[in-house]
């Protein structure tokens, strides 16, 4: 008995350590990394998941299946890698490939679709979201889609589909049609105005998400953000000791660190305590650093392209990582607006 004692204490005792140690090596990859640093775990990182057929893995783990849009679709990761390697002014691995990949994706009839995913690629939403990415992903690398996509999103608002859609659906839209290089119709556009129904706090649907989306539609179309000051209230309230907005279980709130603070440096830029936020908010996002030089989801977990994004998003609408400069054209453009222009 004391020898199995002893047994099990050297096994808590190894246990104990290699926590010790995973957890070190978090931080030196996280807190203690310089903006070199972090920029050359993200080129390693992109470097490891890039697939010769263009495409990208969500992880550095082949068997790695991905979360949020990664789990949703497979066109997710590639877009991401588009988009930052033009925030930073790197080229693709295989960019030739990754541009022939996604035009591959795309049906006759404009929709762009998913392989891989949860999502079904015949469902009003897929094709909403598989869409937009497409057209975002070859914008970035300054190529064109093959057929029209306006077809698919005229479809959409023609059927009753787009008002049961998530609140986080709305800009989808006139992101699709600017990337495209049209004026997003203003039938369209009173079509979907009606869906976003604000609180008396400025959030829409409860939660940071959808209220993120609304901010992120109105700068598309060169409108007011309507109750911007209780908006801005309410996200400074809501940011944890940590810096995080990590309020709800984790398949809320995945990004919401990222969707504070473009609603904070949106609406907020002139304010200290808004200026304030996106830095306390930046340095949480250094703890989700892992020593792949990826981003995870939150401290400790596995990186992920999707995560990646929305906390490279944060690190630089937080002025913690330089883009390009020159920025690329359309900077607005580039996925989910984390090199948005400040309005006047």
């Amino acid at each position: 008995m004391k020898a199995i004692g002893l047994c099990w204490q050297g096994v808590l005792a190894a246990l104990v350590a290699a926590l010790v140690a995973a957890t070190m090596a978090r931080a030196q990859a996280g807190e203690d990394a310089s903006p070199k640093d972090v920029l050359a775990g993200l080129r390693a990182f992109w470097d490891k998941t890039a697939l010769p057929d263009g495409s990208f893995r969500p992880g550095v783990d082949p068997k790695y299946k991905g979360m949020s849009d990664c789990a949703f679709s497979d066109l997710a990761a590639v877009t991401y890698a588009c988009t930052l390697h033009r925030t930073f002014g790197w080229k693709l691995r295989y960019e030739q490939k990754t541009i022939a990949f996604l035009q591959s994706r795309q049906h006759e009839d404009g929709a762009f679709f998913n392989v891989g995913g949860t999502a079904d690629p015949r469902s009003p939403l897929a094709r909403l979201y598989n869409t937009t990415q497409g057209l975002v992903a070859l914008n970035a690398l300054g190529a064109k889609p093959r057929y029209s996509p306006l077809p698919v999103f005229d479809a959409i608002l023609n059927m009753d589909d787009y008002k049961d859609f998530p609140g986080y659906a709305t800009s989808f839209f006139p992101l699709a049609y600017r990337v495209y290089g049209k004026t997003f119709p203003p039938e369209a556009d009173r079509k979907i105005r009606a869906l976003m129904i604000q609180g008396d706090d400025g959030y829409l649907h409860n939660h940071i998400a959808s209220t993120y989306h609304l901010v992120h539609y109105y700068r598309l179309v060169g409108a007011a953000t309507p109750k911007a000051d209780a908006m801005l209230a309410r996200v400074l309230r809501e940011q944890k000791p940590d810096g995080s907005w990590m309020l709800n279980p984790l398949a809320r709130d995945r990004h919401g660190c990222f969707d504070a603070v473009f609603v904070l440096r949106q609406l907020g830029h002139k304010r200290a305590d808004c200026n304030m936020a996106m830095q306390k908010a930046a340095r949480w996002v250094l703890t989700c650093r892992n020593p792949d030089g990826g981003f995870g989801h939150y401290p400790g977990s596995t990186s992920d392209a999707d995560a990646i994004y929305f906390h490279v998003g944060v690190l630089v609408m937080s002025g913690y990582l330089a883009p390009v400069d020159p920025l690329p054209p359309n900077p607005q453009l580039l996925s989910w607006g984390h090199l948005f222009p400040l309005p006047c």
